[in-house]
C-alpha cells in the first residue's frame, strides 16, 4: 500500500451481531463528514462503524499526486481498509464515494451496500450539463483550474450546492472550511463508461437521496436503483450532504431500518 490511510473508528462497545459498516466520503470531503453524525449514530445502535479518508484527503497520504488520481486508486483504498476489518463490511458511499462503491462492487460481494446521493451509474453527464446551464461561469472555472473544489470554495457555494437553507450559518462556515481539493481525473471518469449492472445486481443495496438535492436529481437515483434492483429511499427536502444537514437523522434512520431488515445477524 503506497499511502497511509486515515480511518476513524466508532465501535459498538460489544460483540456486534452485524457486519461492520465502512463509509466512503465524496468529493472534497474526508472521513470527518461521517464522524460528525453517522458514525456515533450507528455505533450506539450496535454497529461497528468505520470511515476512511481516501488518499490525498484528510490525514491520509498521497496529496502530491491528487489531481490525476484515478477512481481505481480510490477503489484500492476501500479494498485495503475493508480487508483489514474483522469481517467483510457493508460499504456505504456518498456522491463520488457512491460511484467508488459501485466500482468496488464489480470486484467484491459484500453483505450489502448503501449509496447515498451517489453519482449515477450511467455517469454524471446529465447533472454536469444541468450544472453548466445554471452556472456556466462557475463550471468553466472548474474546467480551467482543473480543480473540483472550486465548486465548493466558499460558504455561499457550499450552501447552494450541498446544504439546505435550514442549516445554521455557523455550521455552513465550519463545514466549508473543511472542504479540500479533489482529483480532477475522478470527475472526468464519472463521465465515462458505466459500471456493469449485471455483475452488481446480486448485492443487497439501498439508495438514499434527498429530494432537495441540487446536484443529483431524483430521476437519476431512480434510474440507478432500477439498474441494480436496489431499494430506494427518498427523504423530502434533504440536500446533497444529507449526512451533515439539520435533518440528517431521517436519512440515518432510513439506512438503519434497511440494515436491520436486510442483514441476518451472524450466529457466531
Amino acid at each position: 500500500m503506497p499511502h497511509e490511510l486515515e480511518v476513524i473508528a466508532r465501535e459498538s462497545g460489544g460483540e456486534s451481531p452485524y457486519p461492520p459498516l465502512l463509509f466512503v466520503h465524496g468529493s472534497c470531503h474526508a472521513a470527518w463528514c461521517w464522524d460528525e453524525r453517522f458514525l456515533p449514530f450507528f455505533a450506539e445502535r450496535g454497529f461497528d462503524a468505520f470511515a476512511l479518508s481516501l488518499r490525498g484527503h484528510g490525514a491520509s497520504g498521497g496529496r502530491a499526486g491528487l489531481r490525476w488520481t484515478p477512481v481505481a486508486a480510490y477503489v484500492d483504498d476501500v479494498e485495503h481498509v475493508a480487508e483489514r476489518l474483522s469481517r467483510p463490511p457493508v460499504v456505504i458511499g456518498h456522491s463520488l464515494g457512491g460511484y467508488i462503491v459501485q466500482r468496488y462492487l464489480q470486484r467484491h460481494d459484500p453483505p450489502g451496500a448503501v449509496l447515498v446521493a451517489p453519482a449515477p451509474r450511467t455517469g454524471a453527464r446529465r447533472s454536469s450539463t444541468r450544472l453548466a446551464l445554471e452556472n456556466p461561469g462557475l463550471l468553466l472555472k472548474v474546467l480551467l483550474t482543473r480543480e473540483p473544489l472550486t465548486l465548493f470554495a466558499t460558504p455561499e457555494r457550499c450552501c447552494r450546492f450541498l446544504f439546505s437553507a435550514d442549516l445554521p450559518e455557523a455550521d455552513v462556515r465550519r463545514y466549508a472550511a473543511r472542504m479540500e481539493p479533489e482529483s480532477f481525473r475522478s470527475w472526468l471518469e464519472m463521465l465515462g463508461p458505466a459500471p456493469d449492472a449485471a455483475s452488481i445486481r446480486g448485492t443487497p443495496m439501498l439508495i438514499v437521496g434527498g429530494a432537495g438535492d441540487r446536484l443529483v436529481p431524483e430521476a437519476a437515483l431512480r434510474a440507478t436503483a432500477d439498474d441494480y434492483g436496489a431499494d430506494l429511499a427518498m427523504i423530502p427536502d434533504l440536500p446533497h450532504d444529507l449526512m451533515l444537514d439539520v435533518r440528517w437523522q431521517e436519512a440515518a434512520q432510513a439506512i438503519l431500518t434497511w440494515l436491520i431488515r436486510t442483514l441476518a445477524p451472524d450466529p457466531a
